[in-house]
């Protein structure tokens, strides 16, 4: 039971920290922005927001960009700070390599609307190319839980969203957006690409997917069997997860890197690799890898694989999944990382210097031996 201090509590920090101005208000502010002399373009860094002249007063002890130009106004991605918080946004930015290569594999496989969720960068590049290029094609419409791409987008541009448990903060309406969005063209020519926080629980992003899925199955006419196309972008060690909700997904070898991540940065070796991953219900055959970066073609398994990545015969597969060159186990009777070996004590295979699970250890709560923590009885006393 929540008390009603606690409730009032939380409603009181709710309204504190409402955005300034609705997505409406922010769309009439920008097509003033946008009119705005060159000089008289100001970005308050502190509040992360575009400024108007008659506002420069209030913000005049905090810290601002000037001369904002439309490139900047085309990559908000870049103006504004990422929120990095890892148990709340975890807002990692993909780097151009992999922002392009997804871009370019969506063209090739003939998709002419993608639903990015989650993937600021890859609709700016989508809505920059739109109003640079006459003969690009593709549109794109932003889900995301950071408001402030508001002021930059219009409402069939971008919905605030929460992925973890389907909700449009913008009501029925942006949830008709979304829905139209999917259901043009008879359902037809469109892709969900979502790049979720990794510290993210699997089953809460399975179920908003699946309700969005849904939706899109709602509009489509033709195969009432098929499910919309997806790229989900997730490490590598959640496998097992993903197809325990989507059965029909399978894992590609490319390695997507980040800008603003310390770890997942391309052209790393061994360990130090990118883990982030590409799981899609489409065919593997049809996804492209580029050569150049070290990818081949496996004729066996039909699908582009990491060079470093062979076929094992026993398994019949390229089971390697961090691009190293993976062994098999004839105990194990499965493919192993390179630098584990067979432990007969725990009866499978695990680091040299690993401590057997047949050890006797002690509860972390009272120290005795034939229970973990969480079943404690000392636990269920207190």
């Amino acid at each position: 039971q929540v008390s009603d201090t606690r409730l009032a509590a939380r409603e009181e920090y709710n309204r504190n920290h409402q955005p300034s101005f609705t997505h409406g208000q922010n769309v009439e502010r920008y097509k003033d922005f946008v009119l705005l002399p060159l000089s008289k373009r100001r970005f308050c860094q502190d509040c992360q927001q575009l400024l108007l002249p008659a506002e420069w007063e209030e913000h005049s002890d905090h810290q601002f960009l000037c001369d904002i130009s439309t490139a900047q106004l085309r990559s908000p991605s870049r103006l504004l700070y990422p929120l990095e918080n890892k148990k709340t946004n975890a807002q990692y930015l993909f780097a151009d390599r992999s922002c392009q290569f997804l871009l370019d594999l969506i063209i090739d496989l003939g998709f002419r609307r993608v639903l990015s969720v989650g993937t600021p960068r890859l609709h700016e590049m989508i809505q920059s190319k739109d109003s640079q290029e006459e003969d690009f094609r593709v549109r794109s419409l932003l889900l995301d839980i950071d408001f402030r791409y508001s002021q930059f987008y219009t409402e069939d541009e971008f919905c605030h969203y929460n992925m973890f448990n389907h909700h449009f903060f913008g009501g029925e309406a942006a949830c008709e957006t979304c829905r139209k969005f999917l259901c043009q063209d008879n359902g037809e020519g469109v892709i969900m690409v979502t790049d979720p926080p990794f510290g993210g629980l699997v089953e809460a992003l399975a179920s908003s997917f699946k309700k969005l899925m849904a939706m899109w199955k709602e509009t489509e006419k033709g195969c009432n069997n098929q499910e919309m196309p997806v790229f989900w972008i997730f490490p590598y060690f959640f496998e097992s997860r993903i197809l325990e909700f989507f059965p029909s997904f399978s894992m590609m070898d490319y390695q997507v890197d980040y800008d603003n991540h310390a770890l997942y940065k391309h052209g790393k070796t061994g360990r130090r690799q990118s883990p982030v991953r590409i799981f899609t219900n489409l065919a593997p055959s049809k996804i492209v890898l580029p050569v150049e970066e070290g990818y081949r073609f496996c004729a066996i398994c039909q699908r582009y694989v990491s060079s470093g990545n062979q076929h094992c015969e026993i398994c019949n597969s390229c089971t390697s999944k961090d691009g190293r060159r993976w062994k098999h186990c004839v105990l194990c009777k499965k493919c192993v990382k390179p630098s584990w070996f067979h432990c007969n004590n725990c009866n499978c295979c695990a680091l040299q210097n690993h401590t057997c699970e047949k050890t006797d250890a002690g509860c972390f709560v009272c120290g005795k031996a034939g229970h973990k923590r969480s079943t404690c009885p000392s636990l269920s006393r207190t």
